[in-house]
């Protein structure tokens, strides 16, 4: 896990126009290094390029001059007459390889990367290495003439040269890139087909002519967003936002315009055919017919392996980095975590993650809770730790219990708006907050954790060191495990359903992944999503939608049925039948944010509290 961003300065992409939500904001290099360091403690790194416009006026060219900040060197090209400049910043959080790295990376042709994500496949990474590195070695060996867009390779030298793109569309796995290719002068840029990593835009306007990248905003792009309000209700003034998924190129042209260089921003199409069915998630056997709607055996186990594959290429596959030391020693490794409710998706990933992980590792199972032992997500996760001990007794399982309090927790609502903006809403700030102190890690846990008589042992103060979570997002809207489904189904049949599911994977990046993945991360933990693994949702999507949920059965029964016959094959028979429970509402944060915000949760509710803006102000 990693942050990283890029300012660019002195080169207008695009159309820089203004628009009615454009603003200007203020903040300091060093208030998103900060921000950036967050996700990536272990190191921080900036390179600057600069360049210079040369050659005859018939036939300019641009020069390019790197320059590495904190290494003492500052001696540039004399008689250089800069133009614009792009500042790479990169902070690491290291998750692989066996010696530190530092980003942003520069090899020897010039070409510069900063890069947030991981490698499951599709580029061979060996185990001890670092995927950044092998990346940055396949984009080394790229065609930098651009004319291979659909054929994947190169046309013109008649090699076969892989383009960026095509390169990009191999990876399995999560990610977000910068990238400078120095042979052709383009930038490119982007994230994976589903938003997995954050990485947040600001398009170069009238009022700000930077062009910004960045996985997170400053604090301060928070503070000074002033409310507004708008005919048909409170809204905000945006600088921010969540880039659309894909790769995008902008190719710098010796040439000025208002002064400035040029540059026109592209996108380009994913190269991988599979990759391209996964993103239109358009479901072939969507309504039974006769006799169709039983179900075939089978299905479940199909499911389980992928599932059990997913886990074990983001815990097990590749050495974990262990070159952090604490206090002059190194930290207990306990380096995955389960963010937990004791609910079916989480007892879903830790009951695999016992058969994946090394058995010497602990496992620790982060469970927040705004009402102490009394939240429904406090009462599952103990009888959930309880069936695990009974699947997995040579297991140390160990709950970590966060209670939070909302009152204690207002100093930070600042921050936590920072992180999940540009989502505005109560129901984001609810959910944010609770990823956020969830993956903290920081709560009690009970002495020894594998005595079932925890009322007379003492609880103690714990930290997980843990630098992996597991969480279980993008299962609810594969499964129809949400209560707007059921009500589809029932308005819509079949195809509504499939509709509305097929809505909630096309802007899963938007609504969910981009805010869950910067609350998480700014505890310097990396959130892996084995659900939304590239061959877990091509079998999901595979499978008739029949099999996957049967909305006609009661809750804990129908909705997510094909994830309830995988539990069930993994020995959790109580938690195969647990109904779904949002976390805002299993934690009871929705609860104290309504009573706070609005007085009552009815009076929240008659105003429809979930879809309200805050003020941030």
């Amino acid at each position: 896990m990693c942050g990283i961003a890029l300012i660019v300065s002195g080169v207008r992409l695009g159309c820089a126009c203004p628009g009615p939500n454009a603003q200007h904001l203020v903040f300091s290099v060093d208030e998103l290094k900060s921000a950036l360091r967050r996700r990536g403690p272990d190191s921080l790194g900036a390179k600057k390029l600069f360049f210079n416009i040369s050659g005859s006026a018939d036939e300019q060219v641009i020069d390019s001059w790197i320059e590495s900040e904190g290494d003492g060197d500052t001696r540039k090209p004399c008689c250089w007459n800069f133009v614009g400049e792009m500042h790479f910043i990169g902070a690491t959080l290291q998750l692989r390889g066996v010696s530190p790295t530092l980003q942003p990376f520069v090899d020897e042709f010039r070409n510069i990367l900063a890069y947030n994500g991981e490698i499951f496949g599709g580029i061979p990474v060996e185990r001890d290495s670092n995927d950044a590195e092998i990346l940055l070695q396949y984009l080394g060996g790229c065609c930098s003439c651009n004319s291979h867009e659909l054929s994947g390779f190169c046309t013109i030298s008649q090699k076969e040269q892989s383009s960026v793109p095509e390169v990009l569309s191999r990876i399995k796995g999560p990610w977000a890139i910068i990238y400078w290719q120095e042979s052709s002068k383009t930038l490119w840029f982007g994230r994976d087909a589903f938003g997995r990593r954050s990485l947040l835009v600001h398009w170069s306007t009238v009022q700000d002519s930077r062009f910004l990248l960045s996985s997170v905003s400053p604090t301060s792009s928070v503070e000074q967003i002033p409310d507004i309000e708008l005919e048909n209700g409170l809204s905000q003034l945006k600088f921010w936002e969540e880039l659309p998924c894909g790769i995008y190129s902008v190719k710098i042209d010796a040439s000025f315009l208002d002064g400035k260089l040029v540059g026109e921003i592209k996108k380009h199409g994913w190269s991988n055919y599979m990759l391209k069915e996964l993103i239109e998630w358009d479901r072939l056997f969507v309504e039974p017919k006769g006799s169709s709607k039983a179900s075939v055996s089978g299905r479940a186990e199909l499911v389980l392996t992928a599932l059990k594959e997913s886990v074990m290429r983001r815990t097990s596959l590749h050495t974990f980095f262990q070159g952090v030391t604490y206090g002059g020693r190194k930290e207990q490794l306990v380096p995955v975590a389960v963010l937990f409710s004791g609910g079916l998706d989480s007892m879903i990933l830790a009951a695999l993650l016992e058969q994946c992980l090394d058995p010497q590792y602990e496992v620790d199972l982060l469970n927040v809770s705004f009402d102490g032992p009394s939240a429904p997500d406090r009462i599952s996760a103990k009888m959930g730790i309880e069936e695990l001990r009974r699947i997995a007794p040579s297991r140390r399982w160990r709950l970590v219990e966060i209670d939070a309090d909302l009152s204690s927790v207002t100093m930070e609502m600042k921050h936590v708006m920072s992180l999940i903006y540009p989502a505005n809403t109560y129901m984001d700030l609810n959910i944010g907050t609770a990823l956020w102190l969830a993956a903290n890690g920081n709560g009690w846990v009970y002495e020894d954790s594998r005595d079932e008589n925890e009322e007379s042992l003492q609880r103690h103060k714990y930290k997980s060191p843990a630098r992996i979570v597991l969480v279980g997002s993008g299962a609810d809207e594969q499964c129809a495990g949400y209560g707007r489904h059921k009500t589809k189904f029932r308005n819509g049949g079949w195809v509504g359903l499939h509709e509305e599911m097929r809505l909630d994977m096309l802007r899963i990046w938007k609504r969910n992944l981009g805010r869950d993945d910067r609350c998480i991360s700014d505890n310097g933990r990396e959130a892996r999503f084995p659900f939304l693994d590239e061959d877990v949702i091509k079998i999901l999507l595979d499978i008739p939608l029949w099999e996957i949920a049967d909305l006609e059965q009661p809750s804990g029964r129908g909705d997510k049925k094909i994830l309830r016959e995988v539990a069930k094959l993994l020995g959790l028979s109580e938690a195969s039948i647990l109904p779904k429970r949002a976390i805002q509402f299993g934690s009871r944060i929705a609860r104290e944010s309504n009573r706070k915000n609005f007085g009552s949760n009815r009076a929240a509710n008659q105003a429809s509290a979930g879809s309200i803006p805050f003020r941030t102000q």
